[in-house]
């Protein structure tokens, strides 16, 4: 891993996915351009509102996909590496909830489809992600120039098993577009976040939609960075925010100097637990 300028872009979400798409380009070249990002980064469902009707209606395939060719070339164009959050996607009859790795050259170079499906039913929240979309089942971790990278997706953050299958793969940031709500966003979102960071020992980059008014669902915002101690280096509020830092290789290997969680969990244990089972 190298150090590297990381900007994390907290956007506005219309109910408008070409709107959506140009203003998409526009924060990362200000990213690029202006803060000197080497990594970008989206958030969920960046290109549609997020509700199940219109995930039907913006879903794209992959190989015709509008939205992901403007991501595309934008890389290439500015020679970044972009995390371009996540979008509907349709293959055959199923749709997912995918996110995207995309490399200086404008190829991809990873892909996660969301593993759990958000199915909740709160007092003041319901949501059934499932009655559109399908759950992915794979581990995605990429290993690039800047560092080992892993993709999760908002509610997979609740889910430490996860975490813990791409831990082993000696990542060193996880990416996470996520879109919490009013709900659960101000009693868990920043907890999740810290706490899959310390767990892991690496770096947490979440990025959220901004807290637009809209008839569907409100996202909580409060995109962050979170460094491998737990430390919140970054955060956002409720409104549209970049949010820039340095993502330091010399922080991941003082932590896990320190105190040596990974190099201390007991493998034995748990392996021989499970095959007692």
């Amino acid at each position: 891993m190298k150090d590297f300028i990381l900007t994390s872009c907290q956007m506005n979400v219309v109910d408008n996915k070409k709107k959506n798409i140009l203003h998409a380009q526009n924060m990362i070249r200000t990213a690029s351009q202006k803060y000197n990002a080497n990594l970008v980064t989206l958030p969920e469902m960046f290109n549609t509102h997020y509700t199940n009707d219109k995930f039907i209606e913006n879903a794209e395939y992959e190989d015709e996909s509008i939205t992901l060719n403007s991501m595309k070339d934008i890389a290439k164009e500015e020679k970044i590496y972009l995390q371009c959050g996540t979008m509907p996607e349709k293959e055959e009859n199923a749709l997912y909830n995918t996110a995207y790795l995309i490399n200086p050259k404008g190829k991809i170079i990873g892909k996660h489809r969301k593993v759990h499906m958000f199915d909740i039913d709160t007092d003041t929240m319901k949501f059934k992600e499932s009655d559109t979309l399908s759950p992915g089942d794979k581990v995605t971790t990429i290993k690039t120039e800047l560092g080992i990278i892993s993709l999760a997706i908002c509610y997979d953050i609740r889910f430490p098993e996860l975490w813990t299958l791409m831990s082993k793969n000696h990542t060193d940031i996880f990416l996470l577009p996520g879109a919490f709500n009013l709900t659960t966003g101000p009693l868990h979102w920043e907890t999740l976040i810290r706490a899959r960071a310390i767990d892991n020992q690496a770096y947490v980059i979440a990025t959220s939609p901004s807290q637009v008014e809209n008839p569907y669902y409100i996202a909580w915002g409060h995109s962050m960075i979170v460094d491998p101690w737990g430390k919140i280096v970054e955060q956002a509020h409720k409104k549209e925010e970049m949010l820039t830092t340095k993502i330091k290789q010399s922080t991941i290997t003082s932590v896990r100097q320190q105190i040596p969680v990974l190099k201390n969990k007991r493998h034995d244990v748990y392996d021989t637990i499970q095959k007692n089972k």
